[in-house]
């Protein structure tokens, strides 16, 4: 026991404040396992909550590891520059007592694999960073986004995913979002764009930004073409394994686990819940997983402990220029289950243990343009199920006019019945689509939206919402609210494309309500719901 005490009080105070944060937990361990006895209903959130706890000491065990490397490295420096230095005697017992050893071997690290990071020292350094700081969360959700040159999809997919979470599930996690360009104004608006879109999200602290520095990238022409691919593919592929390899990186501290997601996905309700009490379930179960995989497309809703991300990044830097990513994670997961004797069927066997497949699937892809040029992409999970692409209602009888021509049999006709979307060609300036209705009637309320699931960015832009009431005669034409054709203006698209709002009845009875294009737009137009509510009181 005196020995124990010993090496204890010889601790740095750092090493103290680590080691007994680990007994204060260790022993919170002991009294729930002991001091408490549940009945079955509670037993089952019991076991959960101790697991977490215990995963929240390996979390804390890891940021341990990590800070006595930078002890270990900063006492090296101080030895180093001190040589032949006459010290205070604090400083030298300091240095004596330290255990590290000056003689030891030092490791690869990553510049042995990227030596054109010790060119700059910012390498490594977000040259663009928005972060409130939070960490400590189950769940961290990492989102590579890159400039898309026809459709960019990370908004709806934040917003999707936001609004996928309740309020204790957004608590619990974040978002980092990762802008793998060095065009720092680029990057600044996309920023700007997220903070817009997502401002309460933004300033609380759900949301990270970040960006990598330019020095980060190697040199992509010197790139050893591998496996048959073009230049320009090998080059998008490698760049991709360096971008994940980056924002694991940034991730592995925030956390206790990691999931890996796309800029343009769709998730299911509550999927955060879903995830955290599966991967808990089978540490519970003693199942030594690397992987949970909640989708069946690429590297797609792929989780992993924030403790074992150090592994993957590793091995994403040693073969970034060699394969693509899912094929590395695959080789890795090989690499430690499977010998060269295995044969495929027992291979796979052994992989399934360390890689665990949920289903039904919790994410699918719904982007159709690659990030790399001239590829489509059109990828489905079949096992996410059906993705909802229009909302039908009862509409009051109306004919239907539009200027926008349709493509195929999205017509607006068929969506004002509730068969189908409409979808348009290149909305232009003046363009007005209109519902006569057959008889002057109340209306109550309304409600267009505008996009779907896969085609978020097919919205109507500066779009107003406009009504010919009965006694049009009797308007004001000079009111700001009123058209020269002497429409009155009651609401307009919002950046979600969105327009609803209530009626005002004193406008009488309406003849006509017309949507009023007010600018070109870069994108076709989809209404993926109409709903036109007549008043039957009035």
């Amino acid at each position: 026991m005196a020995k124990m005490t010993s090496h204890v009080m010889t601790l740095t105070p750092s090493r103290k404040r680590w080691f007994i944060v680990l007994l204060m937990i260790l022993l919170l361990c002991i009294i729930l396992n002991f001091s408490y006895t549940p009945d079955i209903h509670d037993e089952s959130i019991l076991q959960s909550n101790i697991v977490e706890i215990q995963m929240k000491l390996e979390h804390l065990h890891s940021k341990y590891i990590t800070s006595q490397e930078e002890i270990q490295f900063l006492t090296y420096k101080l030895v180093k520059m001190t040589e032949g230095i006459h010290l205070q005697p604090d400083i030298q017992i300091f240095i004596n007592s330290s255990s590290y050893n000056i003689t030891n071997i030092k490791l690869p690290s990553i510049y042995n694999f990227l030596p054109h990071l010790l060119n700059n020292p910012n390498s490594l350094h977000p040259a663009f960073i928005h972060s409130k700081g939070r960490s400590g969360v189950s769940i961290v959700l990492g989102i590579p986004t890159v400039k898309r040159e026809i459709q960019s999809y990370l908004i709806a997919t934040l917003r999707n995913l936001l609004s996928r979470m309740n309020p204790l599930e957004t608590a619990d996690t974040l978002i980092v979002v990762f802008i793998a360009e060095i065009d720092i104004e680029y990057v600044t608006y996309v920023a700007k764009q997220i903070e817009l879109q997502f401002p309460e999200e933004f300033e609380c602290g759900v949301i990270d930004i970040i960006s990598p520095h330019p020095s980060y990238y190697p040199d992509f022409t010197k790139l050893q073409d591998t496996l048959g691919d073009n230049h320009q593919r090998v080059i998008w592929r490698s760049k991709q394994n360096l971008d994940f390899a980056f924002l694991m990186s940034y991730a592995q501290t925030k956390g206790i686990f990691y999931v890996q997601l796309e800029d343009d996905i769709l998730a299911k309700q509550n999927f955060i819940a879903t995830m955290k009490s599966f991967a808990l379930q089978k540490v519970s179960m003693k199942e030594n997983w690397l992987v949970l995989d909640f989708c069946q497309l690429g590297f797609i809703g792929k989780m992993f402990k924030c403790v074992d991300l150090p592994i993957f990044v590793q091995f994403f830097l040693m073969f970034y220029n060699d394969k693509p990513v899912d094929w590395l994670m695959d080789h890795l997961i090989f690499t430690k289950v499977c010998s060269l004797d295995m044969d495929f069927k027992r291979c796979r066997m052994a992989k399934t243990e360390l890689w665990l497949h949920y289903k039904p699937s919790l994410f699918q892809h719904v982007g159709t343009h690659s990030s790399l040029k001239g590829k489509i992409q059109k990828l489905k999970d079949k096992q996410f199920g059906k993705i909802i692409l229009h909302y039908g209602h009862k509409n009051p009888e109306a004919i239907i006019e539009s200027q926008i021509k349709s493509y195929k049999q999205f017509t607006l006709s068929k969506a004002y019945r509730g068969d189908t979307f409409f979808w348009g060609l290149l909305p232009q300036v003046g363009d007005h689509l209109r519902f006569k209705f057959i008889h002057p009637i109340y209306l109550k309320r309304y409600l267009f939206r505008s996009g779907n699931a896969e085609h978020p960015c097919d919205k109507f832009y500066n779009t107003t919402v406009e009504v010919l009431p009965e006694l049009a005669n009797s308007i004001d034409r000079n009111r700001n609210n009123v058209s020269e054709d002497g429409y009155i203006i009651i609401g307009k698209f919002d950046h979600a494309g969105i327009a609803q709002g209530i009626v005002d009845q004193k406008l009488g009875k309406i003849l006509v309500l017309r949507l009023n294009v007010h600018s070109e737009s870069e994108n076709w137009a989809i209404l993926s719901e109409i709903h036109i509510e007549e008043d039957a009181n009035s």
